[in-house]
């Protein structure tokens, strides 16, 4: 079923009106990948750029997006609205697997998919890295109408639900509400009630080009078990994804819907039999800090903002349907706070109610997600590397071993330089050998405390410390290092002044590494 369609209509009475606005802020940001600046915003929302800049003060503060200049820029921080859906919703936890065994063995993407309104949304993404490839993304919204899942989603709408089609059809004839996909055309196909029935009737259904010219898909539904609310319904939808140069839509559906069905009753089997979730950590402190940083900020932080988006995070694993007590018990606000900002998230349609539970919607993965669940180690790290080169006025650098070289060799990921007339100059993708530079040592393990230091072995007078970036299994991954001439800083000096900044900036990449690792997976570059 899909989720109610935010109402047109004004906000109710109760409904808290910087919430409202924030989240358009945070909408327009993930409608234009990521980044924007404040008279683009304004233009964007329509919001007076006052009250941009003091949403976009209030949303760095929490660490949602990053002020760069003029720009306004999404952090990985903002990823624990979309984590907080997805794991409350279980499936990707469940069921990533059995996708991505799919896309090894097929070599082709799989994607898993949730009915949204009268659009799907991916909640995973199993990649094939080619030249030619799907460029989807976890959080995207996709009209039912052009895809492969659509037609399931749709054989069990209502009537309300088909009659919400129609008129989001004629009010946007281009699909201009659909960021992710190409202008609809006027010679689209218009069949899609005879499709959904054909859908109903088959029990998979076929993506012929709908989307652009090339690109095939075939669906299977995953279908929520006896022992669920949703008992028999589709729970997800489950598409194997290719491009017409690889596969015809009917060798889809000949060659690969055979083996993607097995995939499912294996999904299926996943869901059956997974105990029940052990409800994780809630958030803590949360209205401290909001009434703390209004305290420090005043007027530049809108703390019904900050409020209302805490609520949010009250939902996860084991949290996926609360009432209000919960919501507030979870975050420390007052009943008639979290009743506020609930009333609001049902308007804008993130938030559905039932028998005076709640509920998030998957369209909370429109606050941020999808530009940030395509990302890399680099790109998370970068600017936290300018941050810690900045204030040090020493180049920083993050570096990975080189798999399979003997002997070991560390390979630059990315840099930060420090205006410096004598500095280090070296540049990403260079290759050194590890076991003569700090962070080779810190990633080769041979550092017993937490650090590795590097005195003049590679050159005469460079001189380097390094810490390791772990992962969320707690495994290095990475390793991070600040250099300089040995004239400058004595050892000393590098374990007292240096030492701590960096062992601070390897905590902020590891926790933005953490949360854009979740639910996807994050490549080193």
């Amino acid at each position: 079923m899909t989720a109610p369609s935010p109402s047109s209509s004004p906000p109710p009475a109760e409904a808290v009106t910087p919430l409202v606005r924030g989240v358009a802020v945070l909408t327009a940001l993930t409608e234009a990948g990521g980044t924007l600046s404040a008279s683009a915003l304004e233009r964007s929302t329509g919001l007076a750029r006052s009250t941009v800049d003091r949403i976009t003060a209030t949303l760095a503060r929490m660490g949602y997006v990053r002020l760069d200049g003029r720009d306004a820029v999404l952090t990985p921080r903002v990823m624990e609205l979309g984590n907080a859906y997805l794991s409350a919703l279980r499936l990707p936890s469940l069921l990533d697997g059995e996708a991505d065994a799919l896309a090894d063995e097929l070599d082709e993407s799989v994607s898993l998919a949730v009915g949204d309104r009268d659009g799907i949304r991916f909640i995973h993404q199993a990649t094939r890295r080619r030249a030619m490839s799907v460029s989807f993304r976890i959080g995207d919204l996709l009209p039912a109408e052009r895809t492969a899942p659509g037609p399931l989603f749709a054989a069990e709408w209502t009537d309300a639900d088909w009659s919400a089609w129609h008129t989001r059809r004629a009010a946007d004839p281009t699909d201009a509400g659909f960021p992710a996909v190409p202008p609809r055309t006027p010679t689209a196909p218009t069949d899609f009630e005879s499709r959904a029935a054909q859908a109903r009737q088959n029990g998979w259904s076929l993506d012929d080009q709908l989307i652009e010219p090339g690109l095939v898909a075939v669906s299977a539904p995953v279908r929520a078990p006896a022992s669920s609310p949703g008992s028999g319904r589709i729970a997800c939808v489950a598409s194997v994804v290719s491009h017409t140069s690889r596969h015809t839509a009917a060798d889809l559906r000949e060659t690969l819907l055979p083996r993607l069905r097995t995939t499912v009753a294996a999904m299926e089997s996943q869901l059956r039999e997974a105990a029940p979730p052990e409800p994780g950590p809630a958030p803590a402190g949360l209205a401290i800090w909001t009434t703390a940083s209004k305290h420090e900020l005043g007027r530049d932080f809108v703390e019904s903002l900050a409020r209302g988006l805490t609520v949010l995070t009250a939902f996860g694993e084991g949290r996926s349907s609360l009432t209000l007590t919960d919501v507030a018990q979870a975050t420390g606000l007052a009943r008639a706070t979290a009743r506020r900002a609930l009333i609001t998230y049902e308007h804008l349609g993130l938030v559905t109610a039932q028998d005076r539970r709640f509920t998030l919607t998957p369209r909370v993965l429109s606050l941020g997600y999808p530009p940030l669940s395509r990302t890399t180690l680099a790109h998370l790290a970068t600017p936290h590397l300018r941050a810690l080169a900045d204030r040090l006025h020493e180049p920083t650098a993050l570096a990975v071993l080189v798999p399979g070289t003997d002997p070991a060799a560390i390979q630059y990921l990315a840099v930060a330089a420090a205006t410096r007339v004598l500095t280090v100059d070296i540049t990403v993708g260079t290759r050194l050998p590890a076991n003569r530079t700090a962070l080779g040592r810190a990633l080769l393990d041979t550092a017993p405390h937490g650090y590795a230091l590097a005195d003049e072995e590679l050159e005469s007078g460079l001189r380097s410390i390094a810490v390791p970036v772990r992962d969320r299994t707690g495994r290095p991954v990475a390793a991070l290092n600040v250099a300089t001439h040995a004239a400058r800083r004595t050892l000393d000096n590098f374990l007292t002044e240096v030492l701590p900044h960096l062992r601070t900036t390897a905590d902020h990449i590891q926790s933005d590494l953490h949360l854009a690792s979740r639910f996807t997976h994050v490549p080193l570059a």
